[in-house]
């Protein structure tokens, strides 16, 4: 019988378990019922190291393909990803697997493009996206 590996493992719990997000090492399994950015933020905040831990998410533009390579996952699966975040985990040398690819994530209302992604599009620093991604979070606050 051949075992799960972390990535298959946090997929399965991804899909089975009804998770927006889902991080996993051998003996440590995270998830998150929080939508967006949220569930990476909260571990960037905590400072954890996740060198070790295989991720699984349900849509990742490319703001939250910044907040893995600063969170510095192993790998990552995700149901569907925008082509600037796929291109942005390859540069990064973060091995990839997907469901579904799409040029740019579309917003919860499906009216325009992720504002989370359209923050970052033209950044090329992890650190930058991160000041452009709490900003725009911030601002989002605000407007509502």
């Amino acid at each position: 019988m051949q075992t799960m590996n972390n990535l298959q493992n946090a997929a399965k719990i991804l899909s089975e378990g009804g998770y927006t997000c889902v991080i996993c090492s051998d003996n440590d399994v995270q998830t998150s019922n929080q939508r967006g950015v949220a569930p990476l933020l909260k571990w960037l905040d905590e400072t954890k190291n996740l060198s070790d831990y295989s991720a699984a998410d349900k849509v990742v533009g490319k703001g939250a393909a910044y907040l893995y390579i600063l969170l510095e996952i192993k790998e990552l699966y995700a149901h569907v990803i925008s082509r600037p975040a796929y291109d942005l985990l390859q540069k990064y040398g973060i091995p990839v697997s997907y469901t579904t690819m799409t040029e740019l994530v579309r917003n919860r209302d499906n009216t325009g493009f992720c504002p989370i992604e359209s923050a970052v599009i033209t950044i090329d620093n992890p650190h930058e996206a991160l000041n452009a991604i709490r900003k725009k979070l911030e601002n989002m606050k605000v407007c509502r």
